[in-house]
């Protein structure tokens, strides 16, 4: 199982556009074969070093994330992500 963690600190940090983003995220879930779990949730603890929210995202393996990352609905979702994030990490793993 591989396991995709991306956080996600955004430009405008208002809870509307926080919600905003979460939805849009979450809008990809049932959509995408491959993608085997997906959750975005919204970070409770604010703070100058916090990211605004988490998407975990789920994969049987490397290769249907690859698949993940050029889907249509990946491919449109992210570009609206990208439009209002302002900085963002990830953690890729393997269990």
């Amino acid at each position: 199982m591989i396991i995709n963690n991306l956080l996600l600190r955004l430009k405008e940090r208002d809870s509307e556009g926080i919600l905003k983003a979460r939805d849009t995220l979450l809008s990809m879930k049932g959509k995408i074969g491959v993608l085997v779990d997906l959750q975005a949730e919204v970070n409770i603890r604010a703070g100058g070093s916090a990211y605004d929210i988490i998407l975990i995202t789920k994969f049987s393996s490397m290769e249907d994330l690859d698949a993940y990352l050029v889907h249509p609905v990946h491919v449109e979702a992210a570009k609206y992500i990208g439009s209002v994030v302002d900085i963002q990490a990830a953690v890729c793993y393997r269990i």
